[in-house]
């Protein structure tokens, strides 16, 4: 039978395909009685066969050492959707705003720099995503407080540089290339659905378009971004 110390550990896969840091990584979690630790290489079929052999608690993913020479998320949204219940964390020697961004919508719960913060660190990290927290500095999150307290919208001017929409017909716009629906818009503005139709068809004739479609990729070429406290009712 397994001992009450082993019963308890937090398992850890340590995917990278970087040998030596990998060796590194694992000896150095291997001293930590709290730990079991499994180390794989960065790849798909790799780390499902970890995972399979093993009920993995935390998966810390060194996603800095691929050969195109940046993170691959693609990999990292594949296993999250693979085993959403795994907290993961990304092992990062920088970042950015959109690699922060891209690594939270991939299911990512933790952003982790070796750079910046000392081992000790790391295995704070483990816990906290194991406990369900979210490990991130404040940069981070403030890319992500920036994310969420914005809307998409719309500025289309004629060749004098006025503005072709009036102030209410580019709160529609932001609502509906938001995702949400006519009465899900009418709701959020006070409106009718009918009136919300009926804006929606001077839209849809002001930009020379004829769908719901066409208006979010037009936002998506030519839009821009204004605070969520813009749109009324946000």
């Amino acid at each position: 039978m397994p001992s009450a110390t082993s019963s308890k550990a937090i398992v850890v896969l340590v995917a990278d395909s970087n040998q030596m840091q990998s060796q590194l990584l694992v000896s150095a979690l291997r001293r930590r009685p709290e730990f079991q630790v499994v180390a794989c290489e960065m790849n798909m079929e790799a780390m499902l066969s970890a995972i399979k052999s093993a009920e993995v608690h935390v998966a810390v993913i060194n996603a800095d050492h691929t050969k195109a020479g940046s993170p691959d998320m693609a990999m990292v949204r594949r296993l999250h959707l693979a085993h959403p219940k795994i907290p993961k964390i990304l092992l990062l020697d920088s970042y950015n705003r959109d690699l922060v961004v891209n690594s939270f919508r991939s299911g990512v719960k933790g952003l982790f720099c070796f750079a910046e913060y000392p081992f000790r660190l790391l295995c704070r990290c483990i816990h906290s995503v194991r406990d369900g927290q979210i490990w991130a500095n404040a940069e981070q999150i403030q890319y992500l407080v920036d994310l969420v307290t914005r809307v998409p919208s719309l500025r289309v001017v004629n060749a004098r540089g006025r503005s072709l929409l009036t102030p209410r017909e580019e709160q529609v716009v932001a609502l509906v290339a938001d995702g949400l629906s006519n009465r899900e818009v009418a709701h959020e503005l006070r409106l009718t659905e009918h009136t919300v139709k009926k804006y929606l068809f001077r839209i849809f004739d002001k930009l020379g378009i004829s769908s719901r479609v066409e208006l979010v990729l037009y936002v998506v070429n030519h839009g821009d971004h204004r605070e969520a406290e813009w749109v009324a009712g946000a």
